[in-house]
């Protein structure tokens, strides 16, 4: 079950300069020399991405993204321009976002995040023969749209299988970072898997925000408070799909003695989380990278891709990180997360969403 045979991140370093960009929030922008045409015939400037909420630095989601966009500038030779949200900005402002980077000639034009769901919507209508990518959702569905989606449940059982087989206790938690149907995935597959190994075992759900705008995904002091009100009931391991809010939850983890388990990247290589790796049992893997890249790559080599594009365990789309020597070594919380993704891929479990 090795890390690398399942989702790939890039770990290339760019250099950056900052910008500021009027209505465009913080902008980085590095030259990889664009504007060359490929055997495919590709004339672009480079590859736009528009960052979610918490932005570039949460070693999650958009951390995940990025690595996609350095590994894609690197090997096709392109310049790129990333993008970082505003604090309490409006649809109209992420129209004007991706406005600007389509008009400046970016192709592909990536919003990470479903957030970017109607400026995407609006803003490729506008451009035809622009590419655009929203990842996390799948209502766009137009001709110069790729719709990035994963099956995170799936993921996600692999994290309850581990959490169930890992606890002493039988009691396990899950802190979300928004209550909205994206992360019920997260947690409907968590339950489903830890019930698998162990149908009485007690699972704490807390979510920490009603609405991305108070901050249930960029806020770590909420995930550490969420922590520690679940470790006071008596869980001794915690998973979190909470965005930059999870660094939060994996600190006062790690602080209380618990495992945490990450999410969407490998969390236990995260240089900033360091401090905490030997808490981190493994990771719930998101491959927005490699949907990142293969976008990119679709795009360069002159087939764009559009529709849903769904990332699964069968396609390496999603997985679990075992990059902790300490998890390597329980072999029967191995064992038993091989064999649940083996009855998942095989169609012998159907993971639910809900």
């Amino acid at each position: 079950m090795s890390r690398g045979s399942r989702v790939s991140q890039a770990a290339v370093a760019v250099a950056v300069v900052a910008l500021a960009a009027a209505g465009c929030g913080e902008s980085s922008t590095s030259s990889k020399g664009g504007d060359k045409e490929s055997a495919g015939g590709y004339t672009g400037k480079g590859i736009g991405l528009a960052y979610d909420i918490g932005g570039k630095g949460d070693q999650s989601f958009n951390d995940a993204a990025y690595a996609g966009f350095q590994k894609a500038e690197k090997e096709f030779g392109l310049s790129g321009r990333d993008v970082e949200p505003q604090d309490g900005e409006s649809d109209a402002d992420k129209v004007q976002r991706l406005t600007q980077l389509a008009q400046a000639g970016y192709n592909p034009v990536i919003g990470v995040g479903y957030i970017y769901a109607p400026a995407v919507k609006a803003v490729a209508a506008k451009f035809p023969k622009t590419t655009f990518g929203i990842i996390d959702d799948e209502t766009v569905q137009a001709k110069n749209v790729a719709d990035l989606v994963f099956h995170e449940e799936q993921a996600s059982y692999l994290a309850g299988v581990a959490a169930a087989k890992a606890s002493k206790k039988a009691h396990i938690g899950f802190i979300g970072g928004v209550d909205i149907p994206l992360i019920h995935k997260f947690e409907a597959g968590y339950v489903q898997g830890a019930k698998s190994v162990n149908p009485n075992i007690k699972i704490e759900s807390q979510y920490l925000t009603e609405t991305p705008a108070e901050g249930g995904f960029s806020s770590p002091d909420k995930g550490k408070e969420g922590a520690g009100g679940q470790i006071e009931k008596g869980v001794d391991v915690i998973y979190h799909a909470a965005g930059l809010s999870g660094q939060g939850v994996i600190s006062e983890g790690a602080s209380k003695g618990i495992w945490v388990i990450g999410v969407d990247s490998d969390q236990y290589s995260q240089s900033s989380l360091a401090a905490y790796k030997d808490h981190i049992l493994g990771s719930a893997l998101k491959n927005v990278g490699g949907a990142v890249y293969d976008l990119v790559k679709s795009v360069h080599e002159g087939k764009p891709l559009s529709g849903v594009v769904r990332g699964s365990l069968s396609n390496d789309g999603v997985g679990f990180a075992d990059s902790n020597p300490k998890y390597k070594a329980m072999t029967d919380v191995v064992g038993a997360v091989d064999k649940a993704k083996q009855d998942i891929t095989s169609g012998k479990v159907t993971v639910k969403t809900q």
